[in-house]
């Protein structure tokens, strides 16, 4: 069956495209009030109109860095000026780089994990409490097929992205006793903005799924009578998951280095 969400708030990191946006999409169609959090003004407005138009909700578009000092406490202020008790919060907010680590822009890798793990465990921290307390909302910190083995070319990321897997999986436990659903969502290869910002498509493993494929996977797993810690989208994702924990790290790391250079 699924959670309803009728008059609970939801936080969205990286919303203005992508996973952020179906989210966005999806809980507002089930109810819920939403805080829409990314860098384009523009876009996050425009959605905020439509939401707000298609579902009868009420939507706050905050324009912001996450990698920026200060931002989290900024999110959060933001929230508490406006009165809104937090039920659920989709950490969704960051990017990858491609090419050997000796040759990465030093500040941009420095930004990158600032984004992809220090922007996620603060905005975590900030409101498992209140998360936790309303017993109605979901977690979902976004990972990648990434995190399931190193990621030679894709170094820091493919780390970032197992903090993530590691970093949720223990929260869920933590908070297994709450009525808050948490998960870790691994998606592969998706159509939206990444591999733009990444630079190249040779990144890519496996075949292109939609962000709604992607969501769906999600929403399942949180509606289910036992949310998993981390769910998989796509079934060769999942898969290969599986044989990456298998086959021993010095098989799997030159080949996760082939398949990031074809």
């Amino acid at each position: 069956m699924a959670r309803n969400h009728v008059g609970t708030t939801a936080i969205i990191t990286g919303a203005s495209s992508g996973l952020g946006a179906e989210f966005a999409r999806t809980l507002a169609a089930r109810g819920a009030n939403l805080v829409l959090v990314a860098r384009r003004e523009d876009r996050l407005s425009a959605l905020a109109d439509e939401l707000t138009s298609a579902h009868g909700v009420t939507v706050h578009p905050l324009a912001l860095d996450l990698a920026a000092p200060g931002a989290v406490d900024a999110v959060d202020a933001f929230v508490r000026e406006r009165g809104l008790t937090v039920d659920s919060l989709v950490n969704n907010a960051g990017f990858g780089m491609h090419g050997p680590l000796a040759e990465a822009d030093a500040a941009r890798i420095d930004e990158q994990v600032r984004l992809n793990v220090g922007a996620l465990v603060s905005l975590t921290r900030a409101f498992l409490p209140e998360m936790t307390a309303s017993g109605r909302g979901v977690l979902v910190n976004v990972a990648s097929t990434a995190a399931f083995q190193p990621v030679p070319f894709m170094a820091a990321y493919g780390a970032t992205k197992a903090f993530v897997l590691s970093f949720t999986e223990a929260v869920a436990y933590e908070t297994r006793a709450s009525g808050l659903r948490v998960t870790t969502l691994c998606p592969g290869a998706t159509r939206t903005e990444f591999f733009q910002v990444v630079g190249t498509e040779e990144a890519r493993v496996g075949d292109y799924q939609t962000p709604a494929q992607v969501v769906a996977v999600a929403m399942r797993a949180l509606d289910a009578r036992r949310t998993p810690p981390s769910v998989v989208s796509g079934r060769r994702n999942a898969a290969a998951a599986v044989v990456a924990g298998l086959m021993p790290r010095s098989i799997v790391i030159p080949m996760t280095a082939r398949l990031m250079t074809h």
